[in-house]
């Protein structure tokens, strides 16, 4: 496809100005000038036109492709809740209101969806109060380290660790550093599990906080979570629920009943809102009571006459986290996805994500190595690592599935598995979806066998020299 420069052609103009009609005027000082006009490209509307329109159609996203990005959880954005996000009375607020008391009267709609929503999401999880102001989950998880820094500071606890197993999402432990805590690992057993042994020999009186990504990333919910987080406690430390992957367990059973202390959730994961492109996002914090007075910001409650106001600050609040009450957008999206579902929906989502990552699992079981034989959850990882001694590996299956039409599955994540391929289906897709998919990766798995070197041409007969194009990068136009 050219360059928008390699369409151009002298003297051609995609718009037409009218006449002038007032005094002509000069700049000032000749030094606000340019030396030269701008090297634009010169081309016709209609050239214009269809050249970002074909542009656009080279775009990946769900709404023209299967996307089964394992653990970052492309899910599909229904169009309900972008329809009335784009309603007047949300998109034109004006955020100042809030500033004042006055203002409050024209934002009563917007304090009513930041209400409903933190309540909602309290009881799914079993929390006490949430934050909605974190603007994304891995702000929300080092908010949640914050509150635990503040609240060992305010008991004068001497703690310096925090425990995070080695199937963690890669961002806990980097929360956990910028908090100042030391990261102590803990290894995964053979049944996919965190060990519990080896966990409760680091458990020790200067642990503050266990992470748990729960089911991990390897697909798999730890059955000893309970036991887990009774002896965090028993220590003192905090039970930290990484609610990334809530989504699997979505009206089945809710993390505060277990015993964590703080849940941070990734709105475009769980609640359906846009992923990707680099944000807006959102990563509300959820807390215990014990934890309530260190919430950053301020709290939305119904006063008197049924109106929505603005609580008092916590009285040891860590502070602001992000200007108003975050992506009020983000934040709508998710409250509606809620609300359409219902208790009875938000259930359907988890039972057709654990049902369709376990069909897809126990379709691929003979074609590629399972590193923990068991059911798994939302999830699954598969690995190449039976297919490394014809010289292929997790990228080429990789590449090939792009070359089928597909977004490829995440690859080399979990870390603890060689040659990982980590597959997510979500909910939403249909069996003929998934068939497709399958089929997909065991004509991959065939040609592996049979024809490798075939297979490592994929996509499309070329391969690029990725290492090299990334540091030999040349994105620039130059005229011939």
């Amino acid at each position: 496809m050219k360059l928008i420069f390699e369409l151009s052609k002298e003297g051609r103009s995609g718009f037409k100005l009218p006449k002038l009609d007032v005094p002509q005027a000069s700049l000032p000082s000749s030094e606000l000038l340019g030396c030269e006009p701008p090297d634009l490209p010169q081309v016709g509307e209609l050239e214009l036109v269809r050249h970002y329109t074909n542009l656009s159609k080279l775009n990946y996203s769900l709404d023209s492709h299967f996307y089964p990005l394992g653990s970052c959880t492309m899910k599909y954005n229904p169009k309900i809740s972008e329809s009335i996000a784009e309603l007047e009375g949300f998109s034109f607020l004006t955020p100042n209101l809030s500033l004042t008391e006055a203002g409050f009267s024209y934002i009563q709609g917007a304090f009513s969806v930041l209400f409903q929503l933190e309540r909602l999401l309290a009881e799914i999880t079993g929390m006490d109060r949430f934050t909605l102001s974190p603007l994304a989950g891995a702000q929300g998880e080092l908010a949640g380290m914050l509150i635990a820094r503040a609240y060992h500071q305010k008991k004068n606890n001497k703690k310096k660790y925090v425990i995070v197993p080695d199937t963690s999402h890669g961002t806990n432990p980097a929360s956990v550093s910028m908090a100042g805590y030391e990261v102590i690992p803990i290894p995964t057993a053979s049944d996919g599990q965190m060990d519990i042994e080896i966990f409760k020999e680091k458990l020790t009186d200067e642990t503050a906080a266990v992470i748990m990504t729960c089911p991990n990333t390897l697909g798999i919910f730890n059955t000893r979570i309970k036991e887990i987080c009774e002896a965090a406690h028993s220590k003192d430390a905090l039970a930290y629920y990484d609610g990334a992957n809530l989504n699997a367990i979505l009206g089945k059973i809710k993390p505060g009943e277990l015993g964590f202390d703080i849940v941070h959730l990734n709105l475009h994961k769980t609640f359906a809102a846009p992923h990707g492109g680099g944000g807006p996002g959102a990563g509300p914090l959820g807390v215990s009571p014990k934890l309530t007075s260190f919430l950053p910001g301020y709290q939305i409650i119904k006063g008197r006459e049924g109106k929505y106001i603005l609580s008092q600050k916590a009285s040891d609040s860590i502070g602001r986290l992000a200007p108003f009450f975050g992506n009020f957008s983000v934040l709508l999206k998710a409250l509606v996805y809620i609300l359409v579902l219902g208790k009875e929906g938000l259930r359907k989502v988890s039972d057709f994500s654990v049902l369709n990552a376990n069909y897809i699992l126990k379709s691929l079981k003979n074609h590629y190595q399972v590193p923990f034989e068991r059911k798994c959850m939302h999830e699954c990882v598969v690995s190449a690592e039976n297919h490394k001694d014809k010289g292929v590996t997790a990228l080429d299956i990789a590449k090939f599935i792009i070359e089928e039409g597909m977004h490829p599955p995440t690859i080399y994540f979990p870390l603890i598995v060689k040659e990982a391929l980590m597959i997510e289906p979500t909910e939403t897709e249909s069996k003929d979806v998934l068939d497709k998919f399958i089929f997909s990766m065991k004509k991959a798995a065939e040609l592996a066998a049979k024809s490798p070197e075939k297979l490592k041409l994929a996509p499309f007969g070329r391969r690029f020299d990725q290492a090299r194009a990334a540091r030999e990068r040349n994105l620039v136009y130059k005229k011939r």
